[in-house]
């Protein structure tokens, strides 16, 4: 029998534990706030910075947005960026993905200050995973963590496969689960046998954006498979997994929706108040 991980549950309890600790701040206070910059038209975008806005009020934190035209230039969100940074108020900053084709986004994120880099995508934060020094961690693989805690899912000494080498999922949940003391292989396009690496894994973490690429013949009977895809279908929402296949064979396994996704907005909101936490220690960049 597959058990079904909830996402939803797991992640409102994260969130209730944020609500929390946001109200004891706001007694001194000092309340964390979220800047979210959205730069465009892309509808999806934008009902993403919707869900991540009202969960910050939800958590009694300070909702800061910036919407900005489709046509913006790079001038103009950095100054928006600059301004955001300098601000005691913002805790946190987010720059919604995809940008428009006009703009590069790794310069701009890179002006994000690696204490306000809620994210976790700015190379200094990136570098600060590596070395495995305190920051801010991307928030899906971060969840993806938390969701395996919740199930009691010892990682040391276990064996991972991580299918996606993507910068946002794939990367650095590679970094995190190898803290965690995982033994982790990572297949990608360039994998030419995809069943080999990911059939003897304990646990099948699938991010490739690809729907439907994970069967019955990709995993073994019992193993935890965390399905960080999501795509959408005249049939409503999938992901990277045929879970429908997997009923019966492995032993965990998170649906969609309702799996990672939740988990991510609740990472990000772990993330805005531990940079306000960081911020009120006075520590310049995080030690």
């Amino acid at each position: 029998m597959t058990t079904t991980i909830d996402g939803t549950r797991i992640a409102r309890h994260i969130r209730a534990r944020v609500t929390e600790r946001v109200a004891q701040a706001a007694q001194s206070g000092r309340v964390p706030g979220l800047a979210t910059i959205l730069v465009g038209d892309d509808p999806a975008s934008a009902v993403y910075v919707a869900a991540k806005r009202r969960a910050i009020r939800e958590a009694g934190m300070h909702d800061i947005h910036r919407r900005l035209p489709q046509h913006a230039t790079r001038s103009e969100v950095a100054a928006v960026i600059d301004k955001l940074a300098a601000d005691p108020a913002v805790s946190g900053i987010l720059l919604q993905l995809p940008l428009p084709p006009q703009l590069d986004a790794g310069p701009l994120i890179d002006r994000i200050p690696v204490t306000k880099d809620v994210d976790g995508l700015t190379t200094a934060s990136v570098g600060r995973l590596s070395r495995d020094e305190r920051g801010l961690r991307p928030c899906t693989p971060s969840g993806v963590i938390e969701l395996l805690d919740a199930e009691g899912i010892e990682l040391k000494g276990t064996c991972v496969a991580v299918v996606g080498w993507g910068e946002l999922v794939g990367r650095p949940l590679t970094q995190l689960l190898l803290r965690r003391g995982a033994t982790v292989t990572v297949a990608h396009e360039f994998t030419a046998d995809l069943t080999a690496v990911t059939r003897p894994a304990d646990v099948v973490v699938v991010a490739t954006g690809v729907r439907g690429l994970i069967g019955h013949e990709h995993i073994k009977p019992g193993a935890t498979v965390i399905d960080v895809g999501i795509h959408r279908t005249p049939d409503g929402l999938t992901g990277d997994v045929r879970a429908a296949e997997l009923d019966g064979v492995a032993g965990r396994i998170t649906p969609v929706p309702g799996g990672v996704g939740p988990m991510t907005i609740a990472m990000l909101l772990v993330n805005t108040l531990r940079a306000a936490e960081w911020a009120d220690e006075h520590d310049s960049v995080p030690a």
